[in-house]
């Protein structure tokens, strides 16, 4: 085998890890591989350039070796198919930790993202909150109810030193931590998956 190909499976077994990796990690979002994904990037750039000019050659009559265009293309292919799982499977999970968090990520999540993951966050919020507000006379957020209520009113326990409280009836809370409290289900739901306030069975 030739140095190129060996060079070639390198790059593509590393393209792979990608795809280890978040399913390695499937309760946590691992930190943005930029080193790797670039890697991969310029890995596709050189094979393409080097199909390129292999091409130009054809085309002018000269006569070359195409023993490694398909094999190139087919490297370039597996990269970006590892490089797109990757990314979408990174996608999804941002998603639906706008469902879980609401608009405010734990620093453990946001210090995980790329710029532009960050910036992908913002704008499904933005567009989640346009979606919502759109819905009936006053808006309806799709994040309170994800599952029938038991009761109308919950026990909970404060997690940390909050401050003042307001609930939907404009009933005032001091929530201090490991106060417990109970809370209409619709006002504290949001603060139970922030981390705020936890669930006393």
């Amino acid at each position: 085998m030739s140095s190129g190909s060996t060079n070639q499976g390198g790059v593509a077994d590393k393209a792979l890890q990608l795809v280890l990796e978040m399913k390695r990690n499937p309760d946590v979002l691992p930190p943005y591989n930029t080193e790797l994904i670039r890697l991969c990037q310029q890995k596709i750039d050189e094979l393409f350039q080097k199909n390129a000019a292999v091409v130009e050659q054809i085309r002018a009559g000269e006569v070359v070796d195409s023993s490694m265009l398909q094999p190139r293309l087919a490297a370039m292919c597996h990269i970006r198919r590892c490089m797109m799982a990757y990314v979408n499977e990174r996608k999804n999970r941002i998603r639906s930790y706008r469902w879980r968090y609401g608009g405010a990520l734990p620093a453990s999540v946001r210090n995980a993202l790329c710029d532009a993951e960050i910036q992908f966050f913002n704008d499904y919020s933005s567009s989640l909150a346009r979606y919502q507000s759109s819905l009936g006379e006053g808006g309806v957020n799709l994040l309170l109810h994800t599952a029938p209520p038991k009761s109308l009113f919950v026990q909970v326990r404060a997690l940390e030193d909050y401050g003042e409280f307001e609930t939907s009836d404009g009933t005032q809370v001091q929530l201090t931590k490991d106060s417990l409290h109970s809370l209409p289900r619709q006002d504290c739901e949001m603060m139970i998956r922030q981390g705020v306030l936890e669930l006393v069975h």
